[in-house]
């Protein structure tokens, strides 16, 4: 596989999201799931589906992971499906991922997509690919702050979402329900959709987590103010979620599995508001 300049893809970095988004994935010759090497990659057409190499689902590229080998036959992920060369994609949860790790079917699924080319699959594949998509999407978030289009504090969330400035709101794995059903209906009237199911997603991710990603104290609930960050943010947390075999939507505008949440033990307003910038 070739690789580019400064981007080794090798065991020793084991994050591919550090690689450049510029980057494309050549046309798929061989078969829905294969990617093949291309000598000029450039970026695929949107909406382009694959097949998953462990299941037979055939889905769209931003449900499906990508799988990429180093120059020394590692096997690992390629969280923002960029590194050229042949891939193969997987639209599994991490439960199934090790299941097939463990029966040999996913050695088999890659042998054949790589051309029986020389393997070494990591007993922590799983885990690898859980890290790699949690940094790329908080990664992608970090980028819509930079550039002011995230929106934090549960005040300036409300009232954002009242006023219709609210594109996809998401609420943390550990947000009380109380506090994110207030912002969900600001953001039902903001978008005149009030006795719908339109509400927050609940992330995947703690506050904690959000918090050290972005720099915030206390990070609980989030937004984004247009469309487009809402379309870039969704890619990466719909992978991540897919993977994770969670339940709510990844765009932030659908109607969140409660069984995935878990209960806060701080009050989202504690500390909630110096998020406000």
């Amino acid at each position: 596989m070739r690789i580019p300049h400064n981007e080794p893809l090798t065991q020793s970095d084991k994050s591919p999201s550090r690689m450049r988004e510029g980057l494309g994935v050549g046309p798929a010759t061989d078969a829905p799931g294969v990617d093949s090497p291309s000598p000029a990659p450039s970026r695929e057409r949107e909406g382009s589906e694959r097949r998953c190499i462990l299941s037979g689902r055939i889905a769209s590229r931003d449900d499906l992971v990508r799988l990429a080998i180093s120059p020394e036959g590692d096997v690992l992920p390629d969280a923002l499906a960029r590194a050229p060369g042949r891939g193969g994609w997987i639209g599994v949860s991490r439960v199934e991922l090790e299941a097939a790790l463990a029966n040999g079917k996913l050695k088999g699924a890659l042998a054949r997509a790589f051309k029986g080319a020389k393997l070494t699959i990591s007993a922590d594949l799983s885990t690898l690919i859980e890290n790699a998509l949690r940094k790329a999407f908080l990664d992608r978030l970090g980028l819509e702050m930079r550039a002011g289009r995230l929106i934090l504090g549960s005040d300036r969330i409300a009232d954002q979402a009242r006023g219709g400035g609210v594109a996809a709101l998401y609420h943390a794995s550990d947000a009380s329900d109380d506090g994110s059903r207030k912002l969900d209906q600001a953001w039902r009237v903001g978008e005149d959709a009030e006795g719908t199911g339109l509400s927050g997603a609940r992330l995947p991710l703690d506050r904690a987590a959000l918090s050290v990603a972005l720099g915030r104290d206390n990070v609980v609930h989030l937004a984004l103010a247009d469309a487009q960050s809402a379309e870039r943010v969704a890619a990466p947390l719909k992978r991540l979620t897919t993977f994770l075999g969670a339940a709510e939507a990844a765009d932030g505008r659908g109607e969140r599995a409660d069984s995935t949440a878990r209960k806060a033990a701080i009050p989202d307003h504690v500390g909630d508001r110096q998020n406000e910038f």
